[in-house]
């Protein structure tokens, strides 16, 4: 599938823009990963793009609707599976395996922290935020509450990654694409 195909599947059952912006981080991040492990990065982006597909439409049955209404679409099953796979332990019993879909569970929630930082930095810019703003932000408990810090430790653990590094590394992609998120 190319990402044009993911984009128009995702704008189809996403309406609220903020819901689009986060597949749009999700995505970059996933195409960071995939360029700096040498994986195919259209694949893990499209997998970003669509991880929340079913989101607004089923925000009770998240990571449940996304088979139905991948399916539709004529999903692979593979990719349907590693979507799952992002809410593991939260809304879906799929546990993330391949090195890919780790990286997608580990991302997902830290992508709402680094755009969170963002917005409270005095321009509201990605380019303001860097590693230690984001450390002294994950900190702050009640900071970016709906940010589950447990899911993203958990990710690096399986990872087999530093932290830092990995919260670094989900920064400077989002910078890359900071006009397309408004930041």
């Amino acid at each position: 599938m190319k990402r044009e195909e993911a984009l128009q599947i995702l704008e189809k059952y996403n309406k609220n823009r903020n819901l689009i912006k986060h597949g749009l981080a999700v995505e970059s991040v996933m195409r960071h990963f995939a360029e700096i492990n040498n994986e195919d990065v259209e694949y893990w982006g499209n997998i970003g793009l669509l991880h929340d597909i079913d989101y607004e439409l089923y925000p009770d049955e998240h990571c449940i609707k996304c088979v139905e209404i991948l399916e539709k679409e004529n999903i692979d099953t593979a990719i349907i599976k590693s979507i799952q796979s992002h809410g593991y332990g939260i809304c879906s019993d799929i546990k993330p395996e391949k090195f890919m879909e780790k990286v997608l569970f580990t991302i997902d929630e830290l992508t709402g922290l680094v755009i969170a930082t963002a917005l409270m930095k005095p321009n509201k810019k990605l380019s303001e935020v860097d590693l230690e703003s984001l450390k002294k932000k994950w900190k702050k408990k009640d900071f970016a509450k709906g940010v589950n810090r447990e899911v993203i430790q958990k990710g690096a653990e399986i990872l087999e990654l530093d932290l830092d590094y990995v919260i670094e590394q989900t920064l400077i992609s989002m910078q890359k694409i900071s006009n397309e998120l408004g930041l």
